[in-house]
């Protein structure tokens, strides 16, 4: 156990090495979109053990009941508004500094990218030491996609992130005009699937594009968040209760359509109302986390391990799963399935433990994540030490 004078120590060390100018509440969104997503996959993906096969399930596609808990945890759309405007102000800084394009760029996406070659190839290894153990293929596969599915999230981001000098000033009508398009076509003129594809990039331009406005001061009103929010929410109903959009915002198995996978429209006008929300709530979370230095260190240490977390929140609750199969029996909200408000319960009760071992994947792996500690020479009033935390720059 961390003692309280250490703990205290620890915020205070944190809260003198943000600079001043640091937009906390970005990193706050960011923090709290991705805990959406992890705290979403936990309580919507089951692995059931059946005949010595394990495969994944939902709640969502037993008890549809369930659907709103799909309205609270996806918030990929909070991710890409504050990727989009950190991105433009990133870029619009270095260049002013005379940074190249492709240096920005690197510096930008060498953090993505070295905690995903970690997660491949322990998952590498793992994957051929279950199938040498008698795992089946399906288990294998099963457990496999859980862990690579996230990393599409990973590879738009990118995509976008190295647009960024071409799409920081779109306005996020046109992505979105695309997305209406793509969908029209497909579910009133019936045309192929596949098109739908096209949305995986115009649906997430769409937050990203109002991200890079905002950082250009536009958006900057609350009479703009409350009609993103207003609006977003009324087109979104409209589009379940009278156009046969599902009302699950994630993917549901064995549903014929997915908002998310590729999105539709009404992922997309659901992420405006969520993108309304995140801009309301800038200005009451700047102050918070002025006023709380607890809270700002609470948060700024999640953000320096952010894609680690994203990255193995998936294998922490299946060494859990696997763990509790040497109980006697299955375990109910681990094995059993999703089927029963119970399951709902049980599962809950497992959340702290996910969130133990979770925390032992991050102390494991966080080193790929944060590099080599360096001192950035052209920045002023920042320097860190091997004991002063580096708050995080993504």
């Amino acid at each position: 156990m961390i003692s309280r004078p250490a703990l205290r120590d620890l915020v205070r060390r944190v809260d003198a090495a943000t600079p001043p100018g640091r937009d906390r509440a970005l990193d706050a969104l960011r923090a709290l979109a991705v805990l959406g997503v992890v705290l979403g996959h936990w309580l919507v993906t089951a692995l059931v053990a059946d005949s010595g096969t394990v495969h994944s399930t939902s709640p969502l596609a037993h008890l549809p009941t369930l659907t709103p808990v799909s309205w609270v945890f996806q918030t990929l759309a909070v991710f890409f508004l504050v990727g989009g405007l950190v991105a433009a102000r990133g870029h619009a800084s270095a260049r002013a500094r005379g940074t190249t394009y492709g240096a920005w760029l690197r510096a930008r996406v060498a953090r993505l990218f070295r905690p995903v070659l970690a997660v491949l190839t322990v998952w590498a290894v793992a994957a051929a030491a279950m199938l040498a153990a008698g795992a089946t293929p399906d288990t294998v596969s099963t457990l496999c996609n859980l862990v690579l599915s996230p990393l599409w999230f990973l590879l738009v981001f990118t995509a976008l992130t190295a647009a960024t000098p071409l799409v920081a000033r779109l306005h996020p009508v046109w992505p979105f005009a695309v997305v209406l398009t793509v969908d029209v076509l497909r579910f009133g003129l019936g045309a192929p699937a596949w098109l739908g594809w096209i949305n995986v990039a115009a649906g997430w331009l769409v937050p990203y594009c109002l991200g890079a406005a905002r950082s250009r001061g536009l958006l900057s009103s609350r009479t703009t968040g409350w009609a993103l929010l207003l609006g977003g929410t009324a087109a979104t109903a409209g589009l379940v209760l009278y156009a046969g959009y599902p009302a699950s915002m994630v993917g549901v198995p064995g549903a014929p359509v997915s908002n998310l996978n590729p999105p539709t429209l009404a992922a997309v006008t659901f992420g405006l109302a969520q993108c309304g929300a995140a801009l309301l709530l800038l200005g009451p979370l700047r102050r918070l986390l002025t006023r709380r230095p607890a809270l700002w260190a609470a948060v700024a240490l999640l953000n320096l391990s952010v894609m680690t977390v994203f990255l193995w929140h998936q294998t922490a609750m299946m060494a859990v799963t696997a763990t509790g199969l040497l109980a006697d029996g299955p375990l109910p909200g681990l094995h059993t399935l999703p089927d029963r408000p119970g399951w709902v319960l049980a599962r809950l009760a497992w959340l702290p433990v996910f969130a133990a071992a979770l925390l032992v994947c991050v102390t494991a792996f966080r080193a790929y994540e944060r590099g080599r500690p360096r001192r950035d020479r052209r920045s002023t009033g920042e320097r860190h030490t091997a004991r002063t935390p580096q708050v995080s720059r993504v």
